[in-house]
């Protein structure tokens, strides 16, 4: 059995939080290796194209060529996530659709240019495809002229959403689930602060994360976030080899859904236990036993 996971230039051989996958894959018998996407792939094996399954990781340059990226996914033979949930995940306009659905979402309205419904107070405008926080704005109240023109210069659809300012000091919690079952959590410091700098390779902002043990509240509300994503996309829970929910505190103190990571996230195995590459690996080959 062998797994490619799927990186980009930048990062050729991920961004080291995967560090112990490959030993944890090598364990149970699962052979891996690196693999860059997109047609300019180069490596020193056809791992593109003899993998059983190739696994998203850190393939964070796909906002600048999403179109591309989606038709890479669709050409790949067997993809973790598959291709009809990445395109789904891929535009965070699916917070509108688990609005619909029931789910606690941090309010949100997808905004082109022109757009005048401004939240009051604090707001953030952000591109409906983006990774890594890139693009992101934080608006003081009343600031309409400064929102207005990020999101003329975003060149795209847009997110706008009230700032919640409890983030500001209980961050957020990132619960990740392997083949729909619990692994672990971790915190994320707010990122849209003054102090948030950008990682060297520019793909992402550099993130201050530390362990988490959520309560009851985030444990349910992440189930529910799952439970409807599945819904929604018609498939099993079992079939999201992995999913990171992330969690903020409204301003009642519930928590609500940021965002559902289906895509490519950093799971956060340097912040988990020592079994939490263990459970991945074994998801992983419970998706390579599951193919026809």
């Amino acid at each position: 059995m062998k797994v490619a996971l799927a990186t980009c230039a930048s990062l050729p051989a991920g961004d080291g939080d995967d560090a112990d996958v490959p030993g944890a894959l090598a364990d149970i018998g699962v052979e891996s290796a690196w693999l860059r996407w997109g047609p300019e792939t180069d490596t020193d094996t056809d791992t593109d194209t003899d993998a059983d399954l190739v696994v998203l990781r850190s393939t964070w340059d796909y906002p600048e060529r999403a179109a591309e990226f989606l038709s890479w996914c669709e050409s790949v033979p067997v993809l973790a996530n598959p291709a009809g949930v990445v395109k789904w995940n891929l535009d965070k306009a699916y917070l509108v659709d688990l609005i619909e659905a029931g789910v606690p979402v941090v309010p949100t309205a997808v905004a082109t240019p022109g757009f005048d419904a401004w939240p009051e107070g604090e707001f953030v405008v952000k591109p409906t495809v983006g990774a890594g926080s890139r693009g992101a704005l934080r608006v003081a109240a009343g600031d309409h002229e400064a929102a207005a023109a990020h999101l003329a210069g975003l060149g795209g659809p847009a997110l706008v959403q009230p700032y919640q300012a409890d983030v500001d000091h209980v961050g957020e919690t990132a619960l990740v689930f392997f083949g729909g079952r619990y692994s672990h959590a971790f915190t994320k410091g707010a990122m849209l602060v003054p102090d948030t700098v950008t990682d060297p390779t520019g793909l992402y902002l550099v993130e201050r994360l530390d362990r988490a043990e959520p309560d009851a509240a985030r444990r349910r509300t992440a189930e529910d976030v799952l439970d409807a994503a599945t819904g929604l996309l018609g498939v099993r829970r079992a079939d999201l080899l992995y999913a990171r929910v992330d969690l903020i505190p409204g301003v009642d103190g519930r928590p609500l859904l940021l965002e559902l990571e289906l895509v490519e996230p950093s799971l956060g195995f340097g912040l988990a236990d020592p079994g939490a590459p263990a459970r991945f690996a074994s998801a992983v080959r419970a998706a390579l036993v599951d193919l026809p």
